[in-house]
């Protein structure tokens, strides 16, 4: 990527616009964590329900620490082990982060992103970057730049190109801001994953009435515009749709054998939706992966993204 891009970008940052910027994890629809105005703008743009905060991306630990008003237990130690990467800790808030950020909750999710060109425009742009997805609120999440082109058109002021998404779901989200570490979202980087580094149990999330602490919990998410069913034993609905299998086959008009292993499943599982939903068919059948920790993040992103099963 062109010096001249991220400069550009760093610019628009800092005047109040919006970048689509790549992550290892989703491309995500940047904006100045610090400029209310700015975040609005997120909001209108994705159709956002004001109840969902944002993630707020930061380029090193020490700007994390600047932005918590308490640096919680175990947020060094797993700052430690999985910064850089696709994990959010969601901590008490400073005034300094607008309540739009957050949901007018008194806490934030805070992000540093393993990927490089994310972390120099944050550096360049010298502010936090509030990023959900880069697509219409419930849509598919992007994890190419045609992907967030094809959602927005021109309506954003510049989409950074960084290439396909290394990881492909959304980060795990952990919650220490109270007693005990609460598991919100669940990601790449599972409870298990959380457990050994913390030495305690990790409690997940229940149903959440109100402001959300973490973005994902809405039932309905991360859609393509075909309708998702889950389906065993090659069950298919009826008409004309796509399959995505994993153990067994079914004949479908178009079919995609996915992964067998959680990583490259989840990095390629957008990609193979987004490509099914590009043919206009009926449905969107697929097999569920295996109910187990490691696939939890791929299971949720699933579920929210059916409409059956």
């Amino acid at each position: 990527m062109r010096e001249e891009e991220l400069d550009r970008a760093a610019t628009i940052l800092r005047c109040g616009g919006l970048v689509a910027i790549p992550t290892e994890t989703v491309y995500g629809l940047g904006a100045n964590a610090l400029d209310a105005r700015a975040v609005a703008r997120v909001y209108e743009v994705k159709g956002r329900p004001a109840e969902s905060p944002l993630i707020v991306h930061v380029c090193s630990v020490e700007m994390a620490r600047g932005l918590a008003r308490v640096w919680p237990e175990g947020a060094g130690a797993l700052a430690a082990r999985f910064w850089p990467g696709p994990l959010t800790m969601v901590v008490p808030k400073r005034e300094v982060i607008p309540d739009i950020v957050t949901a007018g909750l008194d806490t934030v999710g805070l992000r540093l992103p393993a990927h490089a060109v994310m972390v120099e425009l944050i550096r360049r742009a010298g502010v936090p970057v509030a990023a959900p997805s880069a697509n219409r609120f419930t849509g598919l999440s992007p994890t190419t730049a045609d992907h967030v082109r094809a959602a927005f058109g021109d309506a954003l002021d510049m989409i950074l190109d960084g290439g396909p998404c290394e990881v492909g779901i959304e980060s795990t989200v952990v919650s220490l801001a109270g007693a005990e570490p609460v598991l919100l979202r669940p990601g790449i980087v599972t409870r298990e994953d959380l457990e050994a580094v913390l030495g305690r149990q990790v409690r997940v999330a229940g149903k959440v009435e109100g402001a959300h602490p973490s973005p994902g919990m809405h039932e309905r998410h991360y859609s393509p515009r075909t309708p998702v069913f889950l389906v065993r034993d090659g069950r298919l609905p009826p008409g004309r749709g796509a399959y995505l299998w994993m153990r067994t086959s079914a004949r479908a008009e178009y079919e995609q054998r996915m992964p067998s292993d959680a990583a490259s499943y989840a990095r390629g599982l957008y990609g193979a939706l987004h490509a099914a939903d590009a043919r206009n068919l009926d449905w969107i059948a697929v097999e569920p992966p295996p109910e187990t920790d490691e696939w939890a993040g791929v299971s949720d992103r699933l579920r929210r993204a059916s409409c059956a099963g």
